[in-house]
């Protein structure tokens, strides 16, 4: 008798859920390397969309934290994230280590 091969599930915290979902755009807000620009090519919702979904979908705590997050990070947009980037690399080609 031959035994069957048996492939682990990979389990994640937070699954992608379906583009297709309202979920997604939640899901993709939370996230941090995916900018609004992204989030608008997959879904057309442009940022004040995406506020206006987490606004209603979470609760008034969660929506403060999660607006606190997007104006500290610099990586929810394109432009500011490829500055940032620009930034990073130019001090490690320096010299300059973080």
């Amino acid at each position: 008798m031959k035994k069957k091969g048996h492939t682990p599930i990979t389990r994640v915290k937070n699954p992608e859920p379906n583009v297709e979902s309202p979920d997604w755009v939640i899901w993709a807000a939370w996230a941090d390397r995916i900018t609004f620009e992204e989030i608008e090519k997959k879904t057309g919702y442009k940022e004040s969309g995406v506020i206006k979904i987490m606004r209603r979908s979470l609760k008034p705590s969660s929506f403060r934290l999660w607006r606190k997050r997007v104006n500290q990070k610099s990586i929810k947009h394109r432009k500011k994230f490829e500055y940032s980037r620009k930034q990073i690399t130019s001090k490690i080609k320096k010299g300059d280590y973080l």
